[in-house]
């Protein structure tokens, strides 16, 4: 069988699974609470794959590893180490209140749960508007899934950005959660398989001694801060930064709803420990970026070295072009388990906190959510159409600046027992938003994860102010923190 030949059998293959999957999924999918978090029957350990394989997703085996193609070793901690501590810090602190409060009030997306948090359509239509900057992620995925399908088969970029999208769209809107849960185990074990692969396979290009040879690139190269480097130069840029922007991350839709998956409190110790595993696993695909560099490739396009690199190592010879069909077929995977999830929280989200509140139920919520889930990917591939340069840094400035906004209503709203003034989460909303946006758009913080963190800490700070100002006075009862 030619290489060719077995290429596209193992394409047609993996295509008829996952719309197996979708089918198996659009027979549990009766309505629109099915559709955005399921009916509450699938296993804690098949969730913890599913959010894992969001978390990772395009930005971590495909875009990422340029930035530590690109700046060496301090974009690896930054990603790898601090993003990593983020994400087991937010959901230790934050899965059981946040599930405890979504079971209770039946919240489908986050817009949802902050209304029944804080009792105010308002400012749950704040977050629903300001949800939309996720579109900003959908597009680093389109533009990486599809400089994936170029190196796998004869197309052109903006063909292969349609291929990518008709697929994805296609099997979602069949299935909703249950298919984006049921191909993302799929995808997940994919992901796992091939990330030990290529890690150990590329370990050669270390020579026995890591740092050393990260050294004879360039002492900033091998530091644990790169002065030399325009986004990781000090301890805050390289790990601060990294860990705040990360814990922030873990509250948007397609990542932090995936806890009212859940049966119960009981599921969330294996549901927690698989997730933090398996995307322990995920980060090993950032040493690529080493592999590439050291490999002495010269890659003009920063998001294009993980192509680069898989071609150069694999494409010259008969077995590395058989195994270039599954590896890439498993990074094409890695996008679309992510892109499903936003799309999925996406659509839930503009049908159950905007266009309902705005103009009722006289509208079929489920088939109006799969009419929203088309017009998010036309826009995503409107914008990605002729990407920005460095995309990842283009998706950063949206979905920071969403992180910077919930920071305070989430983080307080599931800490925080008492009742909290709207003044305070709104105007820590803002705050964080618009301070993010004002730093990095105007040019004065390059990094977006630095600008997104003063901003948190800004916000935070405001928000713990406003808390001193309205503690309640003995003897006065507080009003509802939440509807009855």
């Amino acid at each position: 069988m030619t290489p060719d030949l077995f290429k596209y059998l193992i394409t047609a293959t993996y295509v008829v699974l996952v719309f197996w999957l979708s089918w198996v999924g659009m027979r549990r999918t009766r309505d629109i609470r099915g559709f955005s978090i399921g009916n509450k029957d699938m296993s804690p350990y098949l969730i913890g794959i599913t959010l894992a394989a969001s978390i990772a997703s395009t930005a971590t085996f495909v875009i990422n590893p340029g930035f530590v193609y690109s700046h060496g070793l301090s974009a690896y901690l930054h990603y790898g180490l601090a993003g990593s501590l983020g994400i087991l810090t937010a959901f230790l602190v934050l899965t059981r209140g946040f599930l405890r409060l979504g079971e209770s009030s039946r919240a489908l997306t986050i817009p949802q749960w902050i209304f029944y948090r804080y009792n105010h359509r308002g400012l749950s239509l704040f977050f629903a508007f300001i949800n939309l900057l996720s579109i900003t992620f959908v597009v680093l995925i389109l533009v990486g899934c599809s400089l994936l399908v170029t190196g796998l088969f004869p197309v052109d970029q903006k063909t292969a950005l349609i291929l990518v999208l008709v697929f994805v769209f296609s099997y979602v809107l069949m299935g909703g959660t249950y298919a984006h849960a049921y191909t993302n185990t799929l995808q997940g074990l994919m992901m796992l398989a091939i990330t030990v692969i290529l890690f150990v396979q590329g370990w050669k290009y270390f020579g026995g001694d890591p740092l050393a040879a990260l050294r004879g690139v360039g002492a900033g190269y091998a530091g644990a801060v790169n002065s030399g480097s325009d986004l990781y130069f000090d301890f805050f840029s390289v790990f601060v930064s990294g860990f705040v922007v990360t814990f922030a991350l873990m509250l948007q839709p397609h990542i932090l709803t995936k806890v009212l998956y859940l049966r119960s409190e009981r599921d969330i110790g294996k549901f927690i420990g698989t997730t933090v595993v398996v995307g322990t696993v995920f980060t090993l695909m950032l040493m690529i970026g080493f592999y590439a560099r050291l490999a002495g490739l010269e890659v003009p396009d920063q998001d294009t070295v993980v192509r680069e690199y898989l071609l150069f190592e694999f494409g010259s010879s008969v077995w590395g072009e058989y195994a270039l069909v599954f590896i890439f077929l498993t990074l094409l995977a890695a996008g679309m388990s992510t892109l499903d999830g936003i799309l999925v929280s996406l659509s839930a989200m503009v049908v159950s906190d905007i266009v309902q509140p705005l103009w009722g139920d006289r509208y079929n919520a489920l088939a109006l959510s799969r009419i929203v889930l088309v017009l998010v990917g036309v826009i995503g591939v409107i914008l990605a159409w002729n990407p920005p340069p460095l995309i990842g840094l283009f998706a950063q400035k949206g979905v920071y600046g969403l992180a910077a906004a919930s920071i305070v209503p989430v983080l307080f709203g599931v800490l925080v027992r008492r009742h909290i003034p709207l003044w305070v989460v709104l105007g820590a909303a803002v705050l964080g938003l618009f301070c993010h946006l004002g730093l990095n758009l105007t040019g004065l913080v390059k990094n977006p994860a630095v600008s997104a963190s003063y901003a948190i800490f800004l916000a935070l700070g405001y928000g713990l102010l406003g808390l001193l100002l309205t503690r309640p006075k003995p003897g006065i009862p507080e009003p509802a923190a939440s509807p009855s």
